[in-house]
């Protein structure tokens, strides 16, 4: 007889991806008009502007790949993360797309703009919310705020 083995879920450590892809095309309602203004003569300066940037969004690292031709690889690891904005104009909601801005404990990348994603902005800050926050317990890490005069808040 032989027995079937069924592949071990996936544990705490091993990285899932949550969003991969490029910026949408026509990330809201204004480049959607400035595309029928021109009729059409904006579009490839989108595509390139569109092309140039890649997300890969994980549970352990948030990493941005921006160039055409020659390449720059930004990553963050979640555990760095210590703030989220998500950004929904009015636009974009129309056109299915949004901006997740992080700021991060990073020296090269502070703050870091994730535009005109084809999702639930909603939805991905809720995941990556929990991603952080697993990933900080996972490493021990704990973010104290300071206000004024230097002492710790809460």
């Amino acid at each position: 007889m032989s027995a079937e083995q069924t592949p071990a879920p996936p544990d705490a450590t091993s990285e899932q991806v949550l969003f991969e892809g490029s910026p949408a095309l026509v990330p809201g309602v204004g480049m959607l008009l400035l595309c029928m203004v021109t009729l059409g003569l904006a579009l490839p300066f989108l595509w390139l502007r569109a092309k140039s940037k890649h997300y890969k969004i994980t549970t352990q690292r948030i990493v941005v790949e921006i160039g055409l031709f020659s390449k720059k690889l930004e990553q963050v690891d979640l555990y760095r993360i210590t703030d989220y904005v998500v950004e929904r104009p009015f636009g974009q909601r129309i056109m299915g797309t949004g901006n997740v801005v992080l700021e991060a404990i990073d020296s090269t990348s502070p703050k870091l703009r994730l535009d005109a994603l084809r999702t639930d902005v909603v939805a991905l800050y809720e995941k990556l919310r929990v991603a952080t926050e697993t990933t900080k317990h996972r490493r021990g890490v704990r973010v104290v705020d300071y206000g004024e005069g230097g002492l710790p808040v809460g």
